[in-house]
């Protein structure tokens, strides 16, 4: 059994409009103790917002620097900027070779400058494709294909490692344990080359509310609705099977017949629908890690994603524990799920905390946040590049 080499890293989001050189926030990096950084385009080198010749200089600038104080960037990150739009799925095609000339080649080219990776959020699905199965799949069908694309234009300028991150919910897409499987298969089967999956630990929090519901908690919100009593968010997936709902809760209905008609309606959509397990960060690790290049850290008590550091306070709310995250790790690299079906299971894991600090949080406060975080997860992963089954 071949483990993984484990290192901690950073996303330097928690300096995005503070200290915004790469002098300034590989300093503070440094300083905290950290010499691997994950850099978000959001921290002043995203391609749609800047020259080519200032992200020629800032490629010089963390290069010189990074030599400087031993240390490499070893993944670029979306940010908010990508994030906040449909991207890949959009539906003018020249926005989406937009995307492609002037986001994706030009971050791959200067990513493959430094020998780093890219990890992005860069597609979610509108509402309209969402409620037709068949417009879906031809979306996805044409999203794949805009990223075996990608993948062949980064074999290309030094094979950049892609990887998608997982998201919260049905329009964002791979979302779902499965649908990141098929997603993996779909991509690697097509071109022999892999993209990989960014795991968030606490993107779990959303596919919760995605399950579907059975016979009888569905009988209940229809009785809270005849009743007149307030109704909590529910969740039926398309919008055909809310219509149908609410045709039947003002009038008379056999319960039955009412129950096979939403099934039938619902079955027609399974992308629109998460499992139990998809809600659990663990079983996501455990499944899933080994094609995770990048895992996102963050503090979670598994029904939000605040992004929260790793101090005193949360982790005692918190969910998250070093040694069990790590054996999650391990039981993805023991499982048994490494065929032709699948790229080839990673080497190398940069568990990289991703902690957003508030515009109003002091610098003091902020920085304190993140050595401590270190200081935790320092326990479990005393020195990095230690393969996994000597951290266990």
């Amino acid at each position: 059994m071949k483990y993984p080499k484990i290192f901690l890293a950073i996303d330097n989001c928690f300096a995005i409009k503070r200290w915004v050189e790469p002098s300034e926030w590989l300093k503070i990096i440094k300083d905290i103790g950290i010499d691997f950084v994950e850099a978000s385009t959001d921290n002043e080198c995203d391609p749609i917002f800047s020259t080519r010749d200032y992200l020629d200089d800032w490629i010089r600038e963390v290069i010189y620097h990074c030599e400087k104080n031993k240390m490499k960037v070893v993944n670029f990150f979306t940010g908010y900027q990508t994030y906040r739009t449909v991207g890949l799925a959009h539906y003018d095609k020249r926005i989406i070779d937009k995307i492609i000339n002037d986001w994706f080649k030009v971050i791959i080219e200067q990513a493959a400058k430094i020998d780093a990776g890219i990890g992005f959020s860069f597609f979610a699905i509108p509402n309209r494709i969402l409620q037709n199965p068949i417009k879906y799949k031809e979306k996805m069908k044409d999203i794949i294909e805009i990223l075996v694309s990608l993948v062949e234009y980064s074999s290309k300028k030094g094979g950049v490692k892609l990887s998608v991150e997982q998201m919260y919910s049905p329009h964002q897409p791979p979302w779902t344990i499965e649908g990141s499987k098929a997603f993996l298969k779909s991509i690697y089967k097509l071109c022999n080359k892999p993209v990989y999956i960014t795991i968030d630990i606490g993107h779990q929090c959303g596919q919760k509310k995605f399950r579907k519901m059975n016979f009888s908690e569905i009988k209940q919100v229809l009785a809270n609705f005849k009743m007149g009593k307030n109704i909590e968010d529910f969740w039926l997936g398309p919008d055909i099977a809310y219509q149908y709902f609410f045709e039947l809760v003002n009038n008379e209905y056999n319960i039955e017949n009412f129950m096979n008609k939403l099934n039938e309606i619902m079955d027609k959509y399974p992308y629109m629908f998460s499992e139990i397990r998809d809600g659990d960060t663990y079983k996501w690790l455990e499944e899933l890690a080994c094609f995770s290049p990048i895992i996102h850290m963050q503090q979670t008590d598994g029904f939000s994603s605040k992004h929260l550091p790793f101090t005193r306070e949360n982790n005692l709310k918190g969910i998250i524990e070093g040694k069990k995250l790590l054996h999650a790790i391990a039981k993805s690299y023991e499982y048994n799920n490494a065929n032709e079906d699948f790229p080839p299971k990673v080497d190398e894991i940069y568990l990289t905390f991703e902690i957003f600090s508030s515009n109003i949080d002091s610098n003091y406060h902020i920085i304190n946040n993140l050595k401590e975080t270190l200081e935790y997860w320092r326990k479990f992963i005393p020195m990095d590049g230690i393969t996994l089954d000597k951290l266990l």
